[in-house]
């Protein structure tokens, strides 16, 4: 396998198990996962064609066996179920699995409690319990878990958690307000909007929906927080009606599931399915139809952490295949992400993936049988699979694999990335190879290593262009990109807005209505510096350049 440093050192510390190397984790995985296509599997992941999520990385062939990254647990108005639910969290934790919860139907704080003289203490009381639980817990001695809590549009309670991050706290949960059709059309007749008791379904209070989408906007410039999760839209285009509504999804949001489902994810590293600058759609042809058996395969030998989990993933199958490196394709083009040519090219690589995957995803069900569920969905054929396709964030997967995360354009040019308290300096080394060859290319690699950009550098246009980070692009082409992809994605796209620290708040609320017109799930925006824990940073005033990856 053709490793950089920074991968190295990420698979040693988390993936490896004693005295295993790359290659021979490679082998483990296909081997746990597939044997009659195990070399065709070993192949890809190798070649760092396709990567599984990383629970599977980690734990395929050992007695743990949990291979899924995303779940879903539903939240009752009840102590005893809402603490149970707490238990189950922790085992998924524990195997490496991420989870999200609506805290919807709990009933709001200062509500009657029957049977006691007490009153609730509502849905964010019990979300910061389960944040409190999650610090206690490491995912496998690895990484600490991460969670999603979505409260409901026209929860009385729905300011209250708006808020609830403001002034920090809750480190290990996402939060995501999801929205029914009624809020949107509240606001359009300009109409006040109810907030609904879930308890008994009586409206409370009716709010203007202007002031709760302001208090949203303006929570999210705080801190980034909460995302934005269009329940109405996410439920419009459920494969499986039949079996109820979605009302979460996965931490990152890009994975819609029903109550009790799981979902094991993998992207394509487009990176490594070029043909010198164009893409080979031969070898993402043959990626495309590996990726979806061994995604399906997965389901088959994974261990689940409770035999209900089971039962629900087993009645859709739901997988989700996505990509990463696509920015250092367009780069490889010479392609700008802000540009209708990368919003077109994007488009036709996720459209040929969603028909490559779906045709994979039937021939497996003419093969094997289509998953049980299927009397209950919107396919009249054999399909394996009630979903086939997600843009995950790949946050540790682009690492191993090189490239850049999910379909964001590059964050940064150059900075510095902390794993297993090592220190990497990086710098595109596209970018590198390019200044090389420019007057006083050592001076400007020097000046963009220091701020992380090219803009106002005596370089040429299409340069600045090119590189341009994701913070100096118009917001507008981030949200485009997401709906571009999503045109064709099953279930959502994980995609930031990000934003540099001047943006305002009127700003972030056109981007979320933006997102809303242009069809897409849901939306998370993030304001440069907005947060003190803030992982990634753009440039490196006092160090070397001496790790060149992406």
């Amino acid at each position: 396998m053709e490793l950089c440093d920074p991968a190295k050192v990420l698979l040693a510390s988390r993936y490896l198990l004693p005295g295993e190397t790359p290659e021979d984790m490679c082998r483990r995985v296909a081997r746990a996962v597939g044997a009659e296509k195990n070399g065709r599997f070993v192949e890809i992941l190798e070649e760092l064609r396709f990567l599984p999520n990383s629970p599977t990385l980690m734990n395929a062939g050992t007695p743990p066996g949990q291979l899924s990254a995303c779940f879903v647990l539903p939240v009752d108005d009840s102590i005893r179920q809402i603490f149970s639910i707490l238990g189950y969290m922790a085992l998924i934790h524990k195997s490496g699995g991420g989870t999200g919860f609506s805290f919807s139907r709990v009933r709001p704080r200062g509500d009657m409690v029957a049977g006691t003289a007490g009153v609730a203490s509502g849905p964010l009381s019990f979300i910061r319990v389960y944040d409190e639980a999650t610090n206690a817990l490491r995912q496998g001695g690895k990484r600490r878990g991460a969670n999603m809590g979505v409260l409901a549009s026209s929860h009385p309670d729905i300011m209250e958690f708006i808020r609830a991050k403001e002034k920090g706290g809750l480190q290990n949960f996402n939060l995501s307000v999801g929205f029914d059709r009624a809020f949107f059309s509240c606001m359009e007749k300009g109409r006040r909007y109810g907030l609904v008791n879930p308890r008994d379904g009586s409206v409370g209070e009716e709010i203007d929906p202007g002031t709760l989408w302001n208090a949203l906007a303006l929570s999210a410039w705080k801190c980034g927080d909460p995302g934005v999760l269009f329940l109405d839209r996410i439920n419009e285009t459920n494969p499986v009606p039949g079996l109820g509504e979605i009302e979460a999804t996965n931490p990152c949001g890009e994975q819609p599931l029903l109550p009790w489902e799981s979902c094991n994810l993998g992207s394509i590293n487009l990176s490594r399915c070029m043909k010198k600058d164009e893409m080979d759609w031969e070898t993402l042809s043959e990626t495309v139809w590996l990726a979806v058996e061994f995604l399906d395969a997965v389901i088959d030998v994974n261990q689940f952490p409770l035999p209900l989990i089971r039962n629900c993933t087993l009645r859709t199958r739901k997988i989700g295949l996505g990509v990463m490196g696509f920015a250092d394709i367009l780069i490889q083009m010479g392609i700008p992400y802000q540009s209708g040519d990368a919003l077109s090219i994007g488009e036709r690589i996720m459209r040929f993936i969603q028909d490559e995957s779906h045709e994979a995803s039937r021939t497996l069900g003419e093969e094997k049988g289509s998953f049980p569920s299927i009397d209950q969905s919107i396919y009249s054929g054999p399909m394996r699979n009630a979903t086939v396709t997600t843009i995950a964030p790949t946050g540790s997967l682009h690492l191993i694999a090189c490239t850049s995360s999910g379909i964001e354009p590059l964050f940064s040019c150059s900075g510095e990335r902390v794993i297993d308290k090592k220190t990497f300096r990086i710098m595109h080394p596209a970018l590198e190879r390019l200044l090389k060859d420019v007057p006083h290319g050592s001076d400007l690699l020097e000046k963009a290593r220091k701020t992380g950009s090219v803009q106002g550098l005596a370089v040429s246009r299409e340069i600045q262009e090119l590189f341009r980070n994701a913070g100096e692009m118009d917001p507008k082409y981030h949200v485009r990109m997401q709906a571009a992809f999503q045109k064709y994605v099953d279930n959502a796209v994980s995609k930031t807005v990000n934003l540099p620290e001047d943006a305002t708040v009127e700003e972030i609320s056109r981007i979320f209505f933006l997102a809303r017109e242009l069809g897409c799930k849901g939306i998370t925006v993030y304001r440069y510096r907005s947060r003190k824990d803030q992982v990634l940073s753009r440039g490196c005033d006092t160090c070397r350049v001496d790790t060149l990856v992406p």
